[in-house]
């Protein structure tokens, strides 16, 4: 027995991911114009970010709709690593468009050019606002569905919000500042292509984790001791291991028995054990059970 596969959590993913796709094309157009009309090479240069978060979040899109994909005869674990595969992507592309920004700035920082028109602070706050908006709820629906390429999508619009603060602290102080001043909105953006560097490995590392089957967070080894000696004949457990593919995880656990029960009231137990956790653990897709004799496992420890 094993727990039916979850397509729902990739189509919500899916969903979230397309709402974001539609906003930052719409912040593209607006971004970039104004930068144009405005003078402002932080506006452009955040324009090249929400250009960015489309690129990525259509990836995030194939990604998931990849990943909902249901175990095969090629995939008997199913299609979950092009979820974390998405999120490297993601990571790999802010690193694309923090060097871009970068390399821009330090070139507009060395050729005098007009300080920025006052209206585009406006623009910018509008931004700041819509950003982090869509970074909350797109974070909320990565964290609920256990999805690091979803999370990531998250974190490519908070580093958009950042890149537009950023800009407007740059444009304020070139404003107020007036002629001398007018490299500060470069500066700004050259500060946050840091920042952009910095969501990029906040992104980057979980993903590469999960690809190299790294222990999940959460105090598995207990909850799944709790879960288990609940069946009767049960003394404990010996070993296990957990990895996450995708949305779902998968569990190998040694369980400690009586050494003289039979093959067929071990099978048993087994069947017992992982129906437990399968039913107290709803994102577990599948557990293997091996039966190990307590008396043996404890002269093993001895």
């Amino acid at each position: 027995m094993e727990q039916p596969h979850k397509p729902h959590q990739a189509e919500r993913g899916q969903k979230t991911t397309l709402i974001g796709i539609g906003v930052s094309i719409g912040l593209l157009l607006v971004k970039g114009t104004a930068g144009y009309l405005g003078h402002s090479y932080a506006l452009i240069a955040d324009a090249i970010e929400s250009g960015t978060d489309i690129i990525t979040s259509t990836f995030v899109w194939f990604g998931l709709r990849v990943a909902a994909r249901s175990p095969d005869q090629n995939h008997p674990y199913g299609h979950g690593k092009a979820e974390p595969l998405a999120a490297m992507i993601v990571s790999f592309a802010l690193v694309g468009a923090a060097i871009l920004i970068g390399v821009e700035s330090v070139q507009h920082i060395q050729v005098p050019h007009k300080v920025p028109e006052a209206w585009t602070l406006a623009v910018l706050a509008g931004v700041v606002i819509v950003k982090e908006v869509l970074f909350r709820r797109i974070a909320q629906v990565g964290s609920e569905v256990e999805s690091s390429a979803v999370k990531a999508d998250a974190w490519h619009h908070r580093s958009d919000a950042i890149t537009s603060l950023t800009a407007f602290v740059g444009i304020s102080i070139a404003l107020i500042g007036g002629p001398g001043y007018e490299s500060a909105d470069d500066w700004a953006a050259l500060l946050a292509s840091g920042f952009i560097l910095y969501n990029a490995y906040h992104i980057f590392r979980p993903s590469f984790g999960e690809i190299m089957d790294e222990v999940p967070s959460g105090n598995w080894q207990e909850e799944l001791r709790a879960i288990a000696v609940q069946v009767p004949q049960v003394s404990g457990i010996d070993k296990y291991r957990v990895r996450k593919t995708g949305f779902e995880y998968f569990i190998d656990l040694h369980v400690l028995v009586s050494g003289e029960l039979t093959v067929r009231e071990g099978h048993a137990i087994a069947h017992a054990v992982k129906a437990a956790i399968l039913i107290e653990k709803p994102s577990v897709y599948d557990v293997l059970i091996h039966i190990e004799p307590a008396d043996q496992a404890n002269a093993d420890i001895s």
